[in-house]
């Protein structure tokens, strides 16, 4: 494996992560206790979640067409390629770690970016059992109201992405 600017960058900020967390407990601090079992916390609900979820994307990768992935939300797919998006992204497992896959390989089978993008945006927002715990606590009105304000604006901020981004993220011919 060879080690490139962003690797060295990415160790870096581990270990020096690692060393506050290491002074803070040397210096008696709680802060460095709470911040390594954090870590800790989070670093084993990844890995209890990653590995199911890189094997559905490896069967969505082997055993979906690309056709297909085009149809529904590539180029010619228009606001439905939104709303495939939008249901997809409600029935994501794991959060936003397991949606930037997702997207990675739609983006690959010939997804449209806004769409791509509106699936990002819609996984950190319209998730069932987020939504369901919502409408439980804060009430069916008020989840309403705050898909029906967020999603459009998802989709609209996704349009606006695209456009920006397009030929900075995908090839000049894709």
């Amino acid at each position: 494996m060879k080690l490139t600017k962003g690797k060295v960058f990415e160790i870096g900020i581990v270990v020096l992560f690692g060393l506050a967390i290491g002074l803070l407990k040397l210096k008696g601090s709680p802060v460095g206790s709470i911040m390594g079992h954090s870590a800790l916390e989070f670093g084993v609900n990844i890995f209890k979640v990653l590995p199911c979820a890189f094997v559905l994307i490896g069967l969505f990768e082997v055993w979906v067409k690309a056709e297909t992935v085009e149809k529904h939300f590539g180029v010619k797919s228009g606001l439905r390629g939104n709303f495939w998006a939008i249901v997809l992204a409600s029935t994501t497992v794991g959060g936003l770690y397991v949606a930037f896959p997702v997207a990675m390989a739609l983006l690959h089978k010939g997804a449209r970016l806004s769409v791509v993008f509106t699936y990002l945006g819609a996984a950190a927002l319209v998730r069932i059992p987020m939504t369901i715990f919502e409408a439980s606590f804060l009430g069916i009105k008020f989840t309403l109201v705050r898909l029906l304000i967020s999603l459009p604006l998802v989709i609209l901020s996704a349009e606006l992405l695209s456009k920006v981004l397009k030929n900075q993220i995908l090839p000049p011919n894709g």
